[in-house]
């Protein structure tokens, strides 16, 4: 059965040798871009156009037409390969897609059977975009529709995909086409081998046949009849049993090192649950739209009110819209099925940086040598399957500030606390991501400043204090003043060596370590002075290595009004309870944030703190 996809929605596939049939009904100009696990193309030899219409494993159509048909071998592309894009593009100057028929783009196998059709539509002034990815995760390929526009024609397109020059570059692709004849695809380039790390080996060159060609019934051939129907009319033969979905394996991604393999794939199971709901989303809303539509022209009929006819019209419309939703749910739960599977393999192979605190491995910590890519500072899910948890990995050294919001803001949960419940639990959650920090430096590689002016945090405070890992806290005005005088001097000596080159001048006695700030019962002991070396240290701090965890309720700043709203602009907001407050940066989900608190009873707080602090001092735990 084919798969009819919608925008952002994927799809496995079961062949990696394929061909991508365009159906446009105007003549445009068809090409793929190669691209690695982010999506940028190095340069423009990963260009498969008109002009250069064969790369490893990909080859394309030699000018515009209202029909192309693309060859891709998946298995030959090259191991830094991980995104196929097809394109489409119009040559004409004033051309745009939204004065055309929507382009009709399949996925057919070697045999012709039809594995997944997307029907572009929503476009307007577009003259370029990008219709299909074929990406590849965890050794395996899936399709993805896109239907991505660019107003700015194919150099947006091209710039959009990180290529310099895109505009000298897109000239010269279009002024490559030959106007007075289409070229045939030619087959795929001879093989790559791939890297030792990717699963799936390469078949040998002499492998690579021709796929078969076209039945004069279904495809334009010299001589022979023209089918004028839709593509998605004709027929196929039945499609071969799929393939089981592959199983998960932890690491299953590129990168120097394992951490940074895992932390790649935690990345990647957050772009697929993110598109995944999308897709899903998006198929519910047409069927929505579809169904409203159909049942007003069948309430205005006013010819089928006679004789059951505007009746039978409601029920198939219902009809055709649960049957929609039903199939649109069916691709979400196999997706998020494996999901799932693939989190219960990741979650437990985590190291201690990305590792919750109930993880086993925190019991075998050991002071790191070098710091990790990033750190764990929550978990993030989706309404459509709340108990799939994708770490919330931030990037080390921190790039913005933290701010745990005391207060109660819009989050359903934090109205059924206290307010001094909320706050004891912002002030736990600050101190655990400060832990977390700390653990994850080598030794004397990160300090942590307390400031505590009415002492209130005191026994929250205590596992830091205690165990020798922070100083006691600064307490009153004058310690809330001593601190921040000491940081901003910091700040400014340290830019000043970087700026003027000569940060092998910097006083000996210096302390090299990064060093974070953690406020707490913000602004109280806060006088305009300290306010605003305050916000110095948010916007200056972190480019050398001084970072700010604020504990605050905006509420209680409100007499500063609106001074303070680029300090709560720059720092990346966390809560002490659920809240849906985060987006991702593909599709802008509301995302729900866990905070990483630690189980009840534990012990391991204080035991990894006793580490650090040990570390740092010299002595062994």
């Amino acid at each position: 059965m084919t798969a009819e996809l919608v925008r952002g929605q994927n799809h496995p596939l079961p062949e990696t040798r394929l061909e991508i049939r365009v159906s446009a009904g105007h003549p445009v100009l068809a090409g793929a871009t190669l691209g690695d696990e982010q999506g940028r193309v190095t340069g423009a030899e990963w260009i498969a156009h008109p002009g250069a219409p064969s790369l490893p494993g990909v080859a394309v159509p030699g000018g515009p037409a209202a029909d192309h048909r693309l060859a891709v071998d998946l298995d030959a592309v090259p191991a830094a390969v991980h995104r196929v894009s097809v394109l489409l593009a119009l040559t004409g100057a004033t051309a745009r897609f939204g004065a055309l028929a929507a382009p009709f783009v399949a996925v057919t196998g070697p045999d012709g059977a039809e594995i997944a059709s997307y029907t572009i539509t929503g476009l307007d002034r577009e003259s370029a975009l990008v219709a299909l990815e074929l990406y590849r995760r965890q050794g395996a390929w899936k399709v993805r529709a896109m239907g991505q526009g660019y107003e700015g024609g194919l150099a947006a397109l091209l710039g959009d995909q990180g290529l310099e020059r895109a505009a000298d570059l897109a000239a010269s692709i279009l002024a490559a086409v030959a106007p007075e004849r289409d070229r045939p695809a030619e087959a795929p380039a001879a093989r790559v081998p791939r890297a030792e790390h990717v699963r799936q080996a390469a078949a040998p060159a002499a492998d690579l046949t021709p796929a078969p060609a076209p039945d004069a019934t279904t495809a334009p051939v010299a001589g022979g009849p023209i089918d004028y129907s839709h593509p998605r009319r004709r027929q196929a033969p039945a499609p071969e049993p799929r393939q089981a979905p592959p199983v998960p394996v932890a690491g299953d991604a590129s990168g120097w090192s394992m951490d940074e393999r895992l932390y790649n794939q935690v990345w990647g199971m957050f772009e697929d649950l993110a598109r995944t709901a999308a897709a899903y989303r998006s198929a519910r809303d047409f069927a929505e739209s579809r169904l409203d539509r159909e049942l007003d022209e069948a309430l205005t009929d006013y010819r089928a009110r006679a004789g059951g006819a505007n009746d039978a019209a409601r029920a198939a419309a219902r009809a055709r819209h649960d049957e929609l939703v039903e199939r649109a749910r069916e691709v979400l739960d196999r997706d998020l099925a494996q999901l799932v599977a693939e989190s219960e393999v990741v979650e437990p192979a985590l190291p201690v940086a990305y590792a919750r605190w109930d993880n086993p491995v925190w019991h075998a910590y050991r002071v790191p040598a070098e710091e990790p890519m990033a750190v764990r500072l929550g978990d993030l899910h989706l309404p459509e399957r709340t108990d799939l948890r994708i770490p919330m990995l931030v990037r080390l050294p921190l790039e913005r500030g933290l701010w745990v919001d005391s207060g109660r803001g819009h989050s359903e949960a934090a109205g059924l606390l206290d307010e001094a419940e909320l706050r004891r639990l912002a002030l736990d959650c600050a101190v655990a991501h400060a832990a977390r920090l700390l653990a994850a430096h080598p030794a004397g590689g990160f300090t942590v400043h307390l400031v505590d002016p009415a002492g209130t945090g005191a026994a929250a405070l205590a596992p830091l204090v205690e165990t020798g890992a922070a100083a006691p806290p600064a307490r009153g005005a004058a310690g809330v003043s001593a601190v921040l005088e000491q940081l901003t001097e910091r700040v400014d000596l340290l830019q000043m060596a970087l700026r003027g080159g000569a940060a092998d001048a910097l006083p000996p006695g210096l302390d090299t370590a990064r060093q974070l700030l953690l406020v707490h019962d913000f602004p109280h002991g806060f006088d305009e002075r300290a306010v605003t070396r305050l916000r110095y240290l948010a916007d200056e701090g972190p480019s050398v290595g001084v970072h700010l965890l604020m504990v605050a309720a905006r509420e209680d700043a409100a007499a500063y009004g609106p001074l303070l709203d680029p300090l709560w602009r720059s720092l990346l907001r966390l809560t002490p309870v659920s809240d849906d407050h985060l987006a991702d940066p593909w599709v802008g989900h509301a995302w729900s944030y866990e905070p990483p608190l630690l189980p009840p009873g534990s012990a391991i707080l204080r035991q990894v703190l006793t580490q650090v602090a040990a570390a740092r001092h010299g002595k062994q735990p």
